[in-house]
């Protein structure tokens, strides 16, 4: 797939910019707070509803104006497909694909886009849920069902939550409730275990040997650490386990009044020849491993849908080095658009910018 075409009106500092990016490579170029990030925070936002940057889509609108759009043209399976999403102040979403309203799961399953910015980089040193989110994002990509699962989970556990907070207060608890909380957190919550366990462990297979080619003689382990399991399971297996330890730990959550147990508590354990990466990986050293993972994650989304993701950089090339920088220039397959974002052009050979479409960026206007 590809982006032939976009246009943001109101969309943060950009009022009415209308870029042409249907070329395999782009490179956009501008000063820092010029709007750079903007134009692939916007792509991103396409491909999954959400911003690496926000949760809150009030942020989007430029200041003064009512609503924010994005208008996307590409190109995917040889079919042009055209994607239109507008919010509003009033928080009036509307999301359409060529002219015609649709819903967030379809809309979704429409663009599919790989995002490796600084922030990235940060993300074995960052909170268990930057991790979290990392691999939910990526799952979702390739499942569109899962992100549906996410949701009715945290709904669920949320009202289980209230429940728990409701008995602090009063002293009273409705015990049977919270049981049938419990049950419906059991069912969904195994079924994103088990998904996210079989995803991590495809994509190791293939971030491994990205990452003992970089590095040569490191090995790279994946573990994804849940409290109540300690081994491969089958989804019956997670589900029992689950079940067990939420009956375990029952006084507990009643005495701090929240769910304890499940998903929303698990993180993602990286290893260098078996040694936890996040205490003694060099600050390079886990470049490489992030490296690794965006790359393995834009391999699996190809080999599972059939379409290339849209590559985004955004400023990373100067926080690699000379080796990790040639490594990632030299690993984008041909047919993969790769959209990146720079200061200038000097990390840049001239061989790879002979093909690139260049753009200059300036408080969200762009020239070539």
């Amino acid at each position: 797939m590809k982006i032939k075409a976009l246009k943001l009106t109101n969309y943060r500092n950009c009022k009415d910019l209308s870029l042409d990016l249907f070329s395999d490579k782009v490179l956009i170029i501008g000063k820092n707070a010029q709007g750079k990030t903007n134009i692939l925070e916007s792509i991103y936002f396409l491909s999954g509803l959400k911003s690496p940057r926000t949760s809150n889509n009030i942020e989007l609108i430029n200041f003064g104006a009512e609503k924010a759009e994005i208008n996307c043209n590409m190109i995917k399976a040889e079919t042009d497909v055209e994607l239109d999403f507008s919010y509003s102040r009033e928080k009036k979403r509307i999301l359409s694909v060529n002219k015609v309203n649709t819903t967030p799961k379809n809309f979704k399953s429409v663009l599919k886009t790989v995002l490796f910015s600084t922030a990235d980089l940060l993300l074995l040193r960052g909170n268990p849920s930057d991790r979290r989110d990392w691999l939910d994002r990526a799952i979702s990509q390739i499942y569109p069902a899962y992100d549906d699962r996410l949701s009715k989970y945290d709904k669920i556990r949320i009202q289980k939550n209230n429940l728990l907070k409701e008995y602090l207060k009063t002293g009273s608890l409705n015990g049977t409730l919270l049981d049938v909380y419990n049950e419906q957190l059991v069912i969904t919550g195994s079924n994103i275990i088990y998904l996210r366990k079989k995803f991590l462990k495809e994509i190791e297979r293939i971030a491994r040997e990205k990452h003992r080619i970089i590095s040569e003689t490191e090995e790279l382990k994946i573990n994804y650490d849940c409290s109540f399991l300690n081994a491969e399971c089958e989804l019956e297996e997670i589900a029992s386990a689950f079940k067990l330890s939420l009956q375990e730990r029952r006084t507990e959550e009643m005495r701090r009044g929240q769910a304890c147990v499940g998903p929303h508590r698990d993180d993602i354990i990286f290893y260098i020849n078996d040694n936890e990466a996040v205490k003694y990986a060099s600050q390079g050293q886990q470049r490489t491993i992030v490296l690794a993972l965006k790359l393995s994650e834009l391999d699996i989304i190809t080999a599972k849908t059939g379409d290339e993701p849209v590559l985004l950089l955004d400023d990373v090339l100067a926080e690699l080095d000379d080796i990790r920088q040639n490594y990632l220039l030299k690993s984008i397959n041909e047919n993969t658009q790769t959209i990146i974002t720079s200061v200038d052009t000097v990390l840049f050979e001239n061989e790879f910018l002979k093909d690139v479409r260049i753009y200059k960026i300036e408080n969200g206007h762009v020239f070539m």
